[in-house]
């Protein structure tokens, strides 16, 4: 069968459906051949993930929204959350600042979810309690724009969409650098980008809006360290949707 069809037929699905999910691991990785170092046969080191320091990135998970180093005698585990962008549209605008407040305080509860939560295999506990990845994301980002009557694909819901998770990315790595201050950055921090003052934009090549200082919560992620190897994770969120009433993670309304 020739290699189209299949495809044609995942893109057609997407567009119905919002399934599957499809991890471009090429754009993760960043695989010019000027810029990748070749690890581990044909895996590579992953350009645009904080954890790159600790070897090849060679999959996502089944959702596709983390990918995460897993090498024996470890299996990647990562503590998700989501946050609900339309409980934050007051009087016709967001709010940002109680954005990030909450932004930080899920952080903080997602860093605790590390140590007292229960794992059923060794390999997932030795994974998470070297490199404490957690992953943040949100639901109802089209009814966020709906309430705002901006439409999905305008410019101001772009750049709205653009400053809600640079609020999370902002307040995440703070909170985290709060946190690594008393308890310690996570044992695997030294050598990853973030200890060179690479933050994820960086990363990509992005230059963030002028909503949030990144200048000094990069100040103190150079003085504390992070405590958390990953932190933001849009990812599906079907049933959590159902029970809050808003449509799943980032995608469009669809018949």
């Amino acid at each position: 069968m020739p290699a189209r069809k299949p495809l044609c037929a995942i893109l057609d699905m997407q567009i119905e459906t919002g399934t599957p999910f499809i991890c471009y691991k090429d754009a993760a990785d960043g695989t010019l051949a000027e810029r990748f170092v070749v690890a581990e046969g044909t895996h590579v080191f992953a350009e645009k993930l904080n954890q790159q320091n600790l070897g090849a990135t060679k999959s996502p998970n089944l959702c596709t929204e983390i990918m995460e180093h897993s090498a024996p005698p470890e299996t990647a585990v990562c503590s998700l959350a989501l946050l609900a962008p339309p409980t934050f549209v007051r009087r016709g605008k967001f709010d940002f600042e109680k954005h990030h407040e909450v932004a930080k305080v899920v952080t903080f509860n997602l860093n605790r979810v590390i140590d007292v939560n229960y794992y059923p295999a060794e390999e997932a506990r030795n994974s998470n309690m070297r490199h404490r990845p957690i992953g943040i994301g949100v639901q109802g980002l089209a009814d966020t724009f709906m309430m705002l009557r901006l439409p999905f694909d305008s410019e101001e819901a772009r750049l709205l969409n653009l400053q809600i998770f640079e609020t999370i990315y902002h307040a995440a790595v703070e909170a985290s650098s709060e946190i690594a201050a008393a308890d310690g950055p996570y044992s695997t921090y030294q050598g990853s980008p973030a200890s060179q003052g690479k933050l994820q934009y960086d990363l990509w090549g992005v230059t963030p809006t002028d909503l949030w200082d990144w200048a000094a919560v990069k100040e103190k992620v150079a003085q504390n360290g992070l405590r958390n190897s990953l932190l933001v994770a849009p990812m599906p969120t079907a049933s959590t949707s159902q029970m809050l009433g808003f449509n799943e993670c980032f995608e469009p309304y669809t018949r």
